[in-house]
């Protein structure tokens, strides 16, 4: 009997939520499913798909001439994002960007990633690229601040200014400038959209055996970085999450790991699986966070680390 007396508001409340959802145009779910045996000339169809999808959107990605950001911009070019902007650092793309270019035309994606070089700890430079998308493509939808810097192991005692500087300018300062690039587009289109800051595992949690005192300090950062952001741009429909990432296989950890092959079996055992992370690992969720998929899913940390926080 109690069951059934909750049943009715529950269904209300499922369709009401579904009906006025701004990122949601028609129900979906069971709400939708409600809503067809209720009106017959509603027709079902599934949705799933189509809230991963991208189709029609525009982003930025930094640190996406290689490594994760590469990856992270191949993944959402794949979902139909229309035109993902790579910022990164070196004057002229390198091979693997060039090689993912390719790939996309081969599969005939209407998507397309365009390179720009930037320096991402240049505020100036970063709000007027931000600027210059939003005029050209007319609106901005997602964001993904992925570049960033490791220093190789230094004493906390003895650490250089010089070095500390350049880590937070990168990881910290960097960051910001990108989602405020992006983000302020976001806010003059009024259309909302999605930000995803890039931090670590290591944000949370000290790397045993490893002195990354600025490395893990800026991803700490990054983590309070996105809290805040989300709760100032909430109300704007613009959402704010980080993603932590573990012990990955890119060009950066392979400056540890191929001068020191012993760390790729240490560092496989300190999570549940067992294994590195390979880049592809973060295909689905970087896309899941720029998609209407994860409407109501901000100000939250996103761990993909094997388990490693576990033990």
């Amino acid at each position: 009997m109690l069951l059934t007396r909750l049943a009715r508001p529950t269904t209300r409340v499922l369709h009401r939520l579904s009906s006025t959802s701004a990122t949601q145009p028609r129900p979906s779910g069971v709400a939708a499913a409600l809503l067809a045996a209720k009106d017959p000339n509603f027709t079902m169809a599934p949705t799933i798909h189509s809230e991963f999808a991208l189709n029609d959107r525009v982003g930025l990605i930094s640190g996406a001439n290689r490594g994760l950001g590469l990856e992270m911009a191949m993944s959402l070019a794949e979902a139909g994002a229309r035109t993902i902007y790579c910022v990164d650092l070196p004057p002229h793309p390198g091979a693997e960007f060039h090689a993912v270019s390719a790939a996309l035309r081969t599969m005939r994606l209407s998507g397309k990633l365009e390179y720009v070089s930037a320096d991402v700890t240049q505020q100036e430079t970063m709000w007027s690229l931000g600027k210059q998308i939003g005029e050209k493509e007319g609106r901005m939808d997602f964001c993904v601040a992925a570049a960033g810097i490791l220093r190789e192991h230094t004493d906390c005692l003895e650490y250089p200014r010089g070095q500390m500087e350049d880590v937070m300018r990168v990881n910290v300062n960097g960051v910001l400038y990108t989602a405020q690039a992006a983000g302020r587009e976001m806010e003059r289109f009024g259309k909302g959209g999605s930000i995803v800051l890039v931090a670590s595992m290591s944000g949370s949690l000290t790397n045993r055996g490893h002195a990354w005192l600025s490395y893990n300090t800026s991803k700490s950062a990054v983590l309070q970085m996105g809290r805040s952001m989300a709760c100032e741009l909430g109300s704007k429909n613009i959402r704010v999450n980080t993603l932590s990432p573990g012990h990955i296989y890119t060009s950066m950890t392979a400056a540890f790991i191929d001068k020191q092959p012993e760390l790729s079996e240490k560092w496989a055992s300190m999570n549940p699986l067992g294994r590195l992370g390979r880049p592809d690992e973060l295909r689905g969720v970087v896309t899941w966070l720029a998609s209407d998929a994860s409407s109501y899913c901000t100000g939250s940390d996103i761990l993909v680390n094997g388990g490693h926080h576990a033990w």
